[in-house]
């Protein structure tokens, strides 16, 4: 009986042994092409993203009906989806702020109805570096359109305001802003 058992096992050993190779074999078909993997933007970023472009419309025909309601100034629009108005030019100077100069400068945050949210008293007086400014980004792009001794009203979407975040202070979550901003000094940077 005992030899009966160990022959079982030999053959069920050897059985074994056939099977896994024969599997082995049997289940490489070679290599595979690899599928590219499709990245998808999730549903909630593309919603996010209507909704953004649905209130910057809502925003923008706002700014555009008070520029046309307003005809005490002359508007223009900038570049950035901004439009402003010159409260005072300088025409004795065409120097217009550039990289690495520093601009001296006030301004104040209103909202379109003319609420004063922040005067520039309150803010004081600035003194940014040109290509650093830690200011919000409406501001940022209107160093490139005055020049020192100038003072103009911007009208910002809330886009190129504080944005979908408000600045958790007095500005709410995409609010658009109006602001008055003055160039007291440019110092140009002596390194060119």
């Amino acid at each position: 009986m005992l030899a009966h058992i160990k022959n079982n096992s030999k053959t069920h050993v050897k059985n074994s042994l056939y099977f896994l190779i024969a599997l082995f074999l049997f289940s490489c078909d070679g290599p595979e092409a690899r599928k590219p993997i499709r990245s998808s933007v999730p549903k909630i970023v593309k919603s996010t993203v209507e909704r953004n472009k649905e209130l910057l419309a809502i925003e923008v025909g706002i700014i555009n009906a008070l520029v046309k309601k307003d005809t005490l100034h002359q508007y223009l629009p900038t570049s950035s989806g901004s439009w402003f108005y010159y409260e005072t030019k300088n025409d004795s100077t065409t120097y217009i702020p550039k990289g690495e100069d520093i601009v001296t400068l006030t301004y104040n945050i209103m909202t379109l109805t003319n609420d004063t949210i922040y005067s520039a008293k309150e803010i004081g007086v600035q003194q940014i570096k040109v290509d650093k400014p830690s200011l919000f980004k409406g501001l940022r792009n209107t160093f490139t359109l005055l020049k020192e001794g100038e003072k103009a009203t911007f009208l910002f979407p809330s886009s190129l305001g504080f944005g979908y975040h408000g600045d958790d202070n007095k500005i709410e979550p995409n609010t658009p802003i109006k602001s008055s901003i003055e160039i007291l000094k440019i110092e140009q940077n002596p390194i060119k």
